[in-house]
């Protein structure tokens, strides 16, 4: 990816409103003056519901989140980036026939790229923050997507702008449930790295692209990166994640626990990453 496309992701004009009106819900909050959704449970790291810290070895098993008990607040709101293909800047892939699907390291419709990694499945639980976190939500549409191994998005990158691959929606299930199929992301200049998400209340919205319910970022654990980006093909990876930390990254400094995935795999048989997503 250019420069420029980097530093486009890094803030300015798509990333200052959205941090911005968190850090005063945060003060706000702090003060006593905007209440909390949902149960009564405190843990100051904003840890997802539901959700259990179990560390291990990042050359076997990757790390949790760090996280035990968990607070029943909607996860936070970040910006979409500048490549969403959401038809909020440029194209909407939400309209093309194919967009619904569990695996997301192809392309589809005329295209035929695909996207080379370590694989990485994703599963998300979406439940109700107003619940108490307690009601999943069957029938709400997440579409998902991220940068490929080289730190490129398709439709937006030099090289990968004819690509749809790493982008895809699913509809939740009984238990809130869904679940992607794609590769561990890269490492580009400036961000930490992670996954894009919108949730919607329905499938028929997210292929209507209206009425976005939540946009947030899930963010990967160090341990489980530094592991990945040892293999071949993620070389850029580890000077780029080297510069960061999850303390300066403009997305994640005011707080990641909430978003942080529960990691478990190898880089021999693949990753499984976990969130629960309460809106």
């Amino acid at each position: 990816m250019s420069e420029e496309l980097h530093d486009h992701d890094r803030g300015l004009s798509f990333d200052l409103p959205t941090l911005q009106r968190r850090k005063m819900i945060r003060l706000l909050a702090g003060a006593g003056l905007v209440p909390l959704v949902g149960c009564s449970g405190q843990d100051s790291d904003n840890s997802p519901a539901n959700s259990s810290s179990s560390s291990s070895s990042a050359g076997s098993s990757g790390s949790s989140s760090g996280a035990s008990d968990a607070s029943c607040e909607t996860i936070p709101e970040e910006t979409a980036g500048p490549f969403p293909g959401d038809g909020s800047n440029g194209v909407n892939v939400l309209k093309e026939s194919g967009v619904v699907r569990k695996d997301i390291t192809s392309s589809f419709g005329s295209a035929s790229g695909k996207a080379e990694g370590i694989p990485l499945t994703i599963t998300l639980t979406v439940v109700d923050a107003a619940s108490g976190c307690d009601t999943p939500k069957e029938g709400a549409a997440v579409y998902l997507w991220h940068c490929d191994r080289d730190g490129n998005y398709s439709l937006y990158s030099e090289g990968v702008t004819d690509e749809n691959y790493l982008r895809g929606v699913q509809e939740s299930d009984a238990e809130g449930r869904l679940t992607f199929t794609s590769i561990f992301p890269g490492c580009y200049s400036g961000r930490w790295p992670h996954i894009h998400f919108e949730v919607y209340g329905s499938l028929e919205d997210a292929t209507n692209a209206t009425s976005i319910t939540s946009t947030s970022q899930l963010a990967l654990p160090k341990d489980v990166c530094d592991a990945v980006y040892a293999t071949d093909g993620y070389e850029q990876s580890v000077r780029n994640l080297g510069e960061l930390s999850l303390e300066t990254d403009n997305i994640f400094s005011d707080g990641y626990d909430q978003q942080m995935a529960t990691v478990e795999g190898s880089v021999e048989k693949g990753y499984t990453a976990t969130l629960t997503v309460p809106v």
